[in-house]
């Protein structure tokens, strides 16, 4: 048995339609799927470009509060031309300019829910130690 990767991220969200627009629009996200499941459910899911792993916008797990996600890390290889790309389609990061780490550099946004995200550009030094 082996574990091979994530495929799919829960994120807890109040109106589909708005979360989607958001993932789609403002972050460029794929959507790969929308459709009715269940009683009443609706399956949302969104991938990042060039992606195995994707997320799924969801609105049925009572234990999973709107807005609750916190701390999941999007890659990207240049923070800097991202950042801006992302600020003209009207993503508003919580820093001012963008942090450096031994990891990386990185800047944090939320959704319209308030689940938070981290920017990252990994420092390929520190990727692979371990």
């Amino acid at each position: 048995m082996a574990v091979c990767g994530i495929e799919v991220i829960s994120v807890p969200v109040t109106d589909q339609d708005q979360a989607k627009k958001f993932y789609a629009e403002s972050l460029g996200f794929t959507v790969d799927m929308d459709s009715e499941f269940g009683d009443g459910m609706r399956w949302v899911m969104l991938r990042p470009p060039s992606s195995g792993s994707a997320i799924t916008l969801v609105t049925w797990f009572d234990t999973m509060t709107p807005g609750s996600q916190r701390g999941t890390v999007l890659g990207c290889d240049d923070i800097d031309r991202t950042v801006q790309e992302l600020s003209e389609r009207g993503v508003r990061f919580h820093e001012d300019e963008v942090q450096d780490a031994p990891w990386g550099r990185w800047m944090t946004f939320a959704d319209p829910d308030g689940n938070a995200w981290v920017l990252q550009q990994t420092n390929t030094e520190f990727a692979g130690q371990g």
